[in-house]
């Protein structure tokens, strides 16, 4: 019996080499498919909802900002200018209690808002990655998932530039910053979005000092 069984397996395999060499071919083309899943397809992938979420989350952090600033900043109640007996100005002093305030309640919007994009997430047509307008909306679409890694930080920026003769131009900018991964099928990458945003700009009558004014960060 034992003899015969082992004369079976021979048989078996003489009789059947091309389902052996179907099952050959069937590896060779998966693993070449994947190879160049891997090497085209992902990169792509990647690029495509690099673009996108920095779009999408610059957009969300500057209409936040907007809507913020443009309702509860007023910069003469935020910048206080102190003067000598001369009337010289000695300092620009801020109120850097309403200037975490209001950071601080973008931050919360802001995160809001990104929770609700990562719910979402994106889906990008498989044809967009030709780059060709003709071909855009055109085969099945990839979802792209994407999660916001660690907290959104901010700090603003203080600016002063010439404006004429005894006159400064004063700017202020808040700088924010916020690091999300993307998501695609085998493979992920961290995107850091950088985003600044002006928040206002004033001409100041008077020589400002060097040490005029000093912004916190949050």
């Amino acid at each position: 019996m034992k003899y015969y069984t082992k004369k079976s397996k021979i048989r078996f395999q003489l009789k059947h080499p091309k389902i052996i060499m179907v099952i050959i071919a069937i590896f060779v083309l998966f693993n070449s498919i994947l190879y160049f899943f891997n090497k085209n397809i992902l990169p792509a992938v990647l690029s495509i909802g690099e673009e996108s979420l920095r779009r999408e989350a610059t957009t969300i952090i500057n209409e936040t900002a907007l809507d913020i600033y443009s309702k509860d900043f007023n910069y003469n109640d935020i910048i206080v200018t102190e003067k000598d007996n001369e009337g010289n100005i000695t300092m620009l002093r801020a109120d850097t209690v309403k200037l975490n305030y209001l950071a601080s309640k973008l931050i919360l919007a802001s995160n809001n808002k990104i929770s609700d994009l990562e719910a979402v997430g994106l889906k990008v047509p498989l044809g967009y990655m030709t780059k060709n307008f003709v071909f855009y909306n055109l085969g099945p679409k990839i979802n792209i998932k994407m999660t916001q890694v660690g907290n959104i930080t901010s700090s603003y920026e203080s600016v002063f530039e010439s404006a004429g003769i005894n006159q400064t131009r004063h700017k202020i900018y808040l700088n924010v910053n916020m690091k999300m991964k993307i998501i695609v099928p085998l493979n992920s990458k961290d995107v850091e979005i950088v985003s600044q945003i002006p928040i206002s700009e004033t001409i100041i009558v008077g020589k400002i000092p060097n040490t005029a004014i000093e912004l916190n960060k949050q």
